[in-house]
């Protein structure tokens, strides 16, 4: 025989404390939108470098490249998804580790568009209307380009994470 059913209701189920929940604000915010920009930017670097045949100093401008672009994305999926507390030591300052990230891409950003430039004209030989063999000119040129966009982009979410630091903020968004 079975017991009679009991006379109260199940407590209502709590949300899990480990619960994922997207942080919209975030996407809409200036932040987010830069750290989509910088992911689309340093895409295109990295792709258009090793899609090159490249050597020597390149190495490190593709270093810094996937580097950093791979560090944007996760700080863009942790703040996304509200995660950030979860970084050990660092996720109670999470603001200004985005900041100190920003002004480190942004410096080492400005140092492989340096390189990009300084490949750019070491190969302008080539950038003749008939000359035959590949050149990687183009490569190079474009490159440099995105590594100025992507410095750019880098130099300016550093601004506004100062200017929300300089504001008594400690949040992101």
């Amino acid at each position: 025989m079975l017991p009679p059913p009991p006379r109260q209701p199940p407590p209502q189920a709590r949300a899990a404390r480990g619960s994922v929940r997207l942080q919209r604000p975030f996407l809409r915010s200036p932040l987010g939108v830069l750290r989509v920009l910088q992911l689309l930017a340093g895409a295109a670097f990295w792709i258009t470098i090793a899609t090159s045949k490249y050597q020597g100093p390149v190495h490190f401008a593709l270093f810094v490249s996937v580097l950093f672009w791979l560090l944007t994305l996760g700080l863009y999926f942790l703040t996304l998804l509200g995660k950030h507390e979860l970084v050990p030591v660092l996720g109670s300052r999470w603001l200004l580790v985005n900041v100190a990230h920003d002004v480190l891409a942004a410096a080492l950003y400005g140092a492989a568009t340096g390189i990009m430039s300084d490949q750019m004209q070491r190969h302008s030989y080539c950038n003749l209307k008939d000359y035959p063999l590949p050149c990687a000119y183009h490569a190079f040129l474009a490159a440099a380009v995105c590594g100025g966009v992507c410095h750019g982009l880098y130099l300016l979410s550093a601004l506004y994470g100062c200017g929300r630091r300089c504001q008594g903020k400690q949040e992101v968004v």
